[in-house]
């Protein structure tokens, strides 16, 4: 059959969205307009839009808040919901599954928070700032994996995959700080709404329902608005609604290839009526293969890969538009040397660096466990220095930290120039290396 015009317009896109660094990209586009945007004459447009209220509901059961809430509140839930879908599936059977595996990834996601945090106190502890120590603590994965695809084999498969498993672990103890550290008041009225509503989330796994409709029903109308009024940051409802997604199949590889086969075989010997349209019996049978390809899947894995490019592509390039776009009235430099700004920069670029190779270390010369295969402590080492790209994560713990607007500025000038600073240290580190390599073989 001929390629239709949409058909190549859509393959294209495919093709540029499916290349590993094409999110990376286009954060980094995103964050360069924002910049630039809010440092131009066309500044107000740019606090207009993103300040003004916005109504979701109907007369009386409405929420208005302004599109920038809107966004760090509601949209990005759904990014923390699909953190919640990765956190489940390396639990399940990732690199988090047993405690061999688990225990590297997470202690040095540990190391890559304790260190980074020290250092952050170390230049603001005793200030109006210190209680901002959360924001050198994260990495940002979509960020980081999408800079290291850049560098194709330089970086093997196997410390990928560990640091995907650390942003995990890492992402983890950035959602328990802001769950313990960053939430002002509660309401337990709503939290224990809140708690019931994610019960009936739960219990509907256990009893097998597995129509994400009902999960997103519950999920939204429920648990969201539960512990948006009970003062617990709403995008938590994310991560908890993810937990209570099924993570089961219906039907087994070998009963499934079977169906189809036998389903495959019937659409064949089927008589279409016309060159174009199907016979009854051909729609019954391709709609048994959509069922059947359904309950072969698991509805965990279906919606997260569904999710993915919304998030990726939609809801992190909104959110860094929002957020990235720092009015630097003053003078840069003198933003970079307050101690906020100095904290984080300290933070993310030694501290994370020092804190993941040297938990690491821990962990592998006492035996408890080993390196990811095909790597050594230079790789693991340039790993911990683009995990130091706090980005998306460091400015999301920011706006919940800091509520001084020049303050926050200063947080949000030391998160983008650590994250610049950690890029290209990192794209160094691994030129180096690779180099030596070269050198080393010849």
């Amino acid at each position: 059959m001929k390629a239709t015009p949409t058909d190549k317009f859509n393959n294209y896109l495919q093709n540029i969205f499916a290349r590993p660094y094409a999110n990376g990209l286009l954060l980094l586009v995103v964050v360069i307009i924002a910049m630039i945007w809010a440092n131009s004459r066309f500044y107000d447009s740019y606090h207009h839009i993103f300040n003004s209220d916005f109504t979701v509901g109907i007369e009386g059961f409405s929420l208005t808040e302004p599109v920038h809430i809107w966004i760090n509140d509601g949209l990005m839930s759904i990014f923390f919901f699909t953190i919640g879908l990765e956190i489940k599936k390396e639990f399940l059977e990732g690199e988090l599954s047993t405690l061999k595996k688990a225990s590297l990834p997470i202690v040095a996601a540990i190391g890559g928070m304790l260190i980074p945090a020290m250092l952050f106190l170390a230049f603001n502890y005793g200030t109006e700032a210190q209680n901002a120590w959360g924001i050198p603590m994260a990495t940002d994965i979509a960020f980081t994996l999408g800079l290291i695809g850049l560098l194709g084999t330089a970086v093997s498969d196997k410390l990928k995959v560990f640091l995907t498993a650390l942003a995990t672990a890492d992402d983890l103890g950035a959602i328990l700080v802001i769950a313990f550290f960053l939430t002002p008041f509660i309401d337990v009225q709503s939290l224990v709404a809140g708690g019931i509503y994610l019960l009936i989330m739960a219990t509907a796994n256990y009893l097998g329902v597995r129509n994400m409709w009902f999960y997103i029903v519950v999920g939204v109308l429920g648990l969201w608005i539960a512990l948006l009024l009970s003062g617990i940051h709403a995008t938590l409802a994310g991560v908890l609604g993810a937990l209570t997604i099924p993570a089961n199949r219906k039907l087994k590889e070998r009963e499934y290839q079977s169906k189809l086969k036998t389903l495959v075989r019937e659409f064949d010997e089927s008589c279409a009526g016309t060159d174009s349209l199907l016979t009854h019996n051909q729609e019954n049978i391709l709609a048994k293969i959509h069922k059947n390809t359904k309950y072969a899947g698991t509805p965990l894995q279906r919606v997260d890969f569904k999710l993915k490019p919304l998030v990726n592509y939609f809801i992190l390039p909104l959110f860094a538009l929002a957020n990235a776009g720092v009015r630097i009235d003053g003078n840069y430099f003198d933003m970079v040397k307050h101690p906020i700004s100095l904290g984080i920069i300290a933070g993310l670029v030694l501290g994370k660096v020092i804190g993941i190779t040297g938990f690491s270390y821990l962990m592998v010369k006492t035996k408890i466990s080993e390196m990811p295969k095909g790597s050594s402590w230079k790789s693991i080492s340039g790993v911990g220095i683009f995990a130091g790209i706090g980005f998306t994560m460091s400015l999301f713990i920011a706006e919940l930290a800091i509520e001084e607007e020049q303050l926050l500025n200063i947080a949000k000038v030391g998160i983008i120039t650590a994250s610049v600073l950690a890029s290209l240290l990192g794209f160094a580190w691994f030129a180096i290396f690779k180099n030596k390599q070269l050198k080393h073989k010849l």
